[in-house]
């Protein structure tokens, strides 16, 4: 069997496992917010001046919405390189947290293909995962689950995403496309408040976003971030530090 016959039986065999399909199941409900958001921030890249080709690299190198999204206002004003990529370094700051817990689960993987989990891994598609596999340890199924969700997640930004670039001059926003955008964003932002620290993290970034708002090259946004990213891990270690005095409390209490 060729080396290309043998990628395709492989490919073919990840989605036929039923974790793969379970993945892409977990992200349809998501999957049309994502896709609204790629669809104006297609549009966006455009309103700002790049030409389609540098938009369409942008979308499949930089797959990062939140980030890019974040950037578009800078860049349109003409702020310093160093602001834009300050800006898209402290909105992906997650990912290293993401990364630091999928360890858990891949870090057996060979280091290429852990690479490319890496540039396919999203806020919705840790949400689900982690949902689906509480545990972390490796555990059969981890893999596919991850594939049928990334899948879908990326289809769902990109094509949405292309769409919006190649049609930007025939869609006027009179549309009202930003506001889309927004209620998008709103409802996967929601759709990963579980927690109290993630609460908390979002009415700090709220506050601390409309507080700033007068600095310029939309620097509020630098402020929000760093409010949000303190308050959360300050919560955080405030809830293992009370769980860990809950678990020294129980033997003495046990009679």
């Amino acid at each position: 069997m060729s080396r290309w016959a043998a990628k395709r039986e492989q490919l073919r065999s990840l989605m036929d496992d039923p974790f793969f399909r379970l993945g892409a199941q977990d992200m349809v409900g998501t999957g049309l917010g994502i896709a609204a958001w790629g669809l104006v921030t297609g549009v966006a890249m455009v309103k700002i001046g790049l030409s389609a080709p540098l938009a369409i690299v942008m979308s499949l190198l930089v797959y990062a919405g939140s980030a890019q999204l974040s950037v578009l206002p800078l860049m349109a004003v003409g702020a310093p390189l160093w602001v834009v990529w300050l800006t898209a370094s402290c909105v992906n700051l997650r990912f290293v947290i993401f990364s630091s817990m999928w360890r858990s689960y891949f870090a057996h993987l060979p280091r290429r293909q852990r690479i490319v989990l890496g540039y396919f891994s999203g806020d919705v598609i840790f949400v689900g995962f982690m949902q689906r596999f509480p545990e972390p340890q490796p555990a059969p199924g981890q893999l596919a689950y991850f594939w049928g969700a990334a899948s879908l997640n990326w289809l769902a930004w990109q094509i949405p995403s292309i769409f919006g670039i190649v049609l930007a001059e025939a869609i006027p926003l009179s549309w009202g496309l930003g506001f889309a955008g927004v209620l998008a964003l709103l409802g996967v932002l929601l759709s990963m408040l579980n927690d109290r620290a993630s609460w908390l993290a979002t009415v700090v970034a709220c506050s601390a976003a409309i507080a700033a708002y007068a600095l310029p090259l939309k620097l509020n946004i630098l402020v929000a971030i760093a409010a949000a990213v303190t308050a959360g891990l300050a919560a955080e270690a405030a809830e293992r530090a009370l769980r860990r005095a809950q678990l020294r409390q129980q033997p003495e209490e046990t009679p």
